[in-house]
């Protein structure tokens, strides 16, 4: 039954449709008229304000519960009224009029809020065994053997947000940015059709005084569909998926294109509210449903961790029946008492997880299977594929992994295959599809000799990988060339791909210590090279000598030591020769270190060859010098990406100060990413760590972080 207030507007605005629009008319001819009796003025205010509550109520009912009570020409002539009025009278707009939809003149940049409660990812599960080990989790935290009730909802892949209402008015929206601070969108958002610029409790309660709700920012899938062709039809690049649509719509400096963009919106959670209580996660989605904020009507509420379960099954069943993209559910405590107690780690809530859908997955053809030899001589098989897009991402090329992969998983030259992106990223061949063989397809083998030099391969005992025996086979050079020269290592400015393949295939490089022995003359007679091509890459060269223990120990691409090892034992032995001298006992004392890194240090440091290069690079005046032990640790434990140009400093010297503080700097962004620094002009690498939801510093925060 409706609320008698509805009932009196209804009839306030069917009376007002029969007579209101000539009395409107009546009343713009002079607007200006200061003759106007103060009752008109009075009825004019009242007319603008029930038109913006009908408009409202219609909008609501439309939009949100798609059930609407007047035909789409009565709602324009409502909406065309209060256009009207507002025109004639801009002192009767409200921030919170249907009519401030359309969008606002362009931002020079957003500005940032920080959220009062921090707006925190969430821990991922990726099959039931995980989701029943969250839920023992959650019994050992709070010492209970009761049974714990959850409500679980889909988990919408979009754009979180948050929108803060001040006394039953939309007054503020954000990204969910770093979970800490975001960027201000509130015009954006505000163009929105389902989002309501004014709360009204359906049940006749007061509405809260501050209310600050979080809710995931999408688009339905037909509306990219055609927002994709759309762009097609006017010479634009389509948009790689929703996602990407929903978040580059949102940073529109110009909210007059995001208000183009069919965006929509599902409330999931709430911050700081005051004024209200909820007892339950399901009651406080009740209640923003009850303030006319969308909520997704597809959610399980209060129920035992077995039929949660269940629910996800259904979930997965149906995924692609939706009219939105989804990757997931996620499963919350009910009991907001027991969140309260259960609390938050560092990066997420106790109380909740995301229990995820299997990656997207294609099916293509496997044309060819090619080996690759990397650096240290493993001989990897990769599959190339007939282009196939997955999840907005055209694959032509899958990793194979190893000899045991193919065999265990059957896959043949010239099968029909399952890929998918592992975790969204990397692609890789889940399986054949059998069933659809001709009989035409081969059997990979593995190659008795090396595919670059010819020499013999050998599989150790214990270890899946294959290898080239021939430390001085090209493909195994360019690759320890192209390392060595790498921005992590002795980071030789134009030495490229391409130019590491002619110095090696023209014998001027037999490994990186001949580096410092070329002559400008032989470099410049290479092909696409020419004599300032050449004297610049000898000028990188030689600048390059003085470096650090760390990177130096790097370049040298030891097996098992990473960047970050590199540099924990350059602090530890502060000098070469302390570092070529230690014992396999005093490197396994090192934390961090453990035997499989000391044996292959020690390997390598025993081996004439690499012992010949190594004197060979001093003797060309290469200088690794001693790096100071970390005194302070700030950052011990955290990992972080850099994207983009930064202003105040280089990408080396910021990695310097990371790893002076104690952390680790990646090359890829992954989960166990800590923070990425976006600097001007990110790549894509900004994309993948808003996808998942990681922690973003702008550049002044990077600084003020390592500060």
């Amino acid at each position: 039954m409706r609320a008698a207030d509805d009932w009196i507007l209804e009839r306030h605005i069917m009376a007002a449709l029969r007579n209101g629009y000539a009395r409107t008319r009546h009343v713009l001819k002079e607007p200006n008229d200061h003759r106007m009796p103060n009752k008109m003025t009075v009825d004019i205010q009242k007319r603008a304000a029930e038109l913006r509550q009908a408009l409202h109520r219609h909008n609501y009912l439309y939009h949100v519960l798609d059930e609407p009570e007047v035909s789409d020409a009565e709602y324009d002539r409502l909406m065309r009224e209060l256009t009207a009025l507002e025109t004639a009278h801009p002192e009767l707009v409200e921030p919170d009029s249907p009519t401030q939809r359309v969008g606002a003149p362009p931002l020079e940049k957003f500005e940032t809020v920080a959220h009062t409660i921090p707006m925190l990812s969430l821990e991922n599960a990726f099959d039931e065994e995980e989701v029943l080990a969250f839920d023992q989790r959650v019994c050992r935290f709070l010492k209970t053997d009761e049974e714990i009730l959850y409500t679980a909802e889909p988990k919408m892949d979009g754009v979180a947000v948050e929108l803060v209402y001040e006394n039953g008015l939309l007054k503020q929206a954000s990204t969910r940015g770093d979970g800490y601070t975001g960027e201000l969108i509130t015009l954006n958002i505000r163009t929105i059709k389902t989002v309501p610029l004014a709360l009204l409790n359906t049940t006749g309660a007061p509405v809260p005084t501050r209310l600050e709700v979080r809710g995931e920012v999408f688009i339905p899938l037909t509306a990219f569909k055609q927002l994709n062709k759309d762009r097609l039809d006017q010479g634009e690049p389509p948009f790689a998926n929703p996602r990407n649509a929903a978040a580059g719509s949102l940073r529109q400096l110009d909210s007059r294109i995001t208000a183009s963009r069919p965006l929509d919106i599902f409330c999931y959670g709430v911050g700081t509210v005051t004024g209200l209580q909820f007892t339950s996660h399901w009651q406080t989605l009740e209640a923003l449903k009850a303030l006319r904020l969308p909520v997704n009507p597809r959610i399980k509420p209060r129920a035992r961790i077995e039929d949660i379960l269940l629910y996800y099954r259904k979930l997965l069943a149906r995924r692609h029946e939706f009219p939105y993209e989804m990757d997931g559910m996620v499963i919350k405590v009910d009991n907001l008492g027991l969140q309260k107690r259960l609390g938050e780690k560092s990066r997420s809530p106790r109380w909740a997880v995301a229990y995820k859908f299997p990656p997207t997955q294609e099916t293509t053809r496997v044309l060819e299977i090619d080996v690759q030899v990397g650096r240290t001589g493993a001989l990897t098989p990769v599959a190339l594929l007939e282009p196939v897009s997955v999840g907005g991402v055209t694959v032509s090329r899958a990793t194979l992994h190893n000899e045991d992969e193919i065999k265990r998983k059957d896959i043949r030259q010239g099968d029909t295959v399952l890929i998918q992106r592992a975790g969204d990223v990397i692609p890789e061949v889940v399986k054949a599809i059998t069933a659809k063989r001709s009989g035409a397809e081969c059997v990979f083998h593995m190659p008795a000799r090396c595919p670059v030099c010819d020499s013999e391969v050998l599989r150790l005992e214990g270890e899946a990988a294959t290898r080239c025996v021939n430390a001085n086979c090209p493909a195994q050079v360019k690759e320890r060339i192209k390392h060595f020269a790498s921005k992590g290592a002795f980071d030789i400015d134009g030495l490229g791909d391409k130019l590491v393949g002619q110095l090696v295939d023209k014998g001027l490089l037999r490994s990186y210590a001949d580096l410092f022995f070329l002559d400008k003359a032989s470099v410049a007679g290479l092909e696409r090279m020419a004599e300032k091509s050449a004297r610049n890459l000898m000028d990188a060269i030689a600048g390059s000598k003085q470096i650090s223990l760390g990177r130096f120990f790097y370049a040298l691409g030891i097996r098992h030591v990473g960047e970050h090892i590199a540099h924990v034992l350059a602090r530890r032995f502060k000098t070469l020769d302390a570092l070529t001298s230690a014992t396999a006992e005093a490197l396994i004392a090192i934390d961090e270190i453990g035997p499989r890194v000391s044996q292959s240090v020690r390997a390598f440091l025993e081996n004439t060859e690499n012992q010949r290069n190594i004197k060979r690079m001093l003797e060309a005046g290469v200088m690794p010098r001693a790096e100071e032990a970390v005194a302070n640790r700030a950052l011990a434990g955290m990992t972080f990406v850099l994207t983009g140009a930064l202003e105040s400093m280089t990408r080396l010297e910021a990695r310097a100060r990371i790893e002076a503080l104690g952390g680790k700097v990646s090359a890829s962004v992954s989960r166990k990413t800590t923070c990425v620094v976006g600097g001007r002009d990110p790549g894509s690498k900004l994309d993948k760590a808003r996808r998942l939801e990681l922690r973003i510093l702008s550049e002044a925060q990077f600084i003020e972080m390592v500060s």
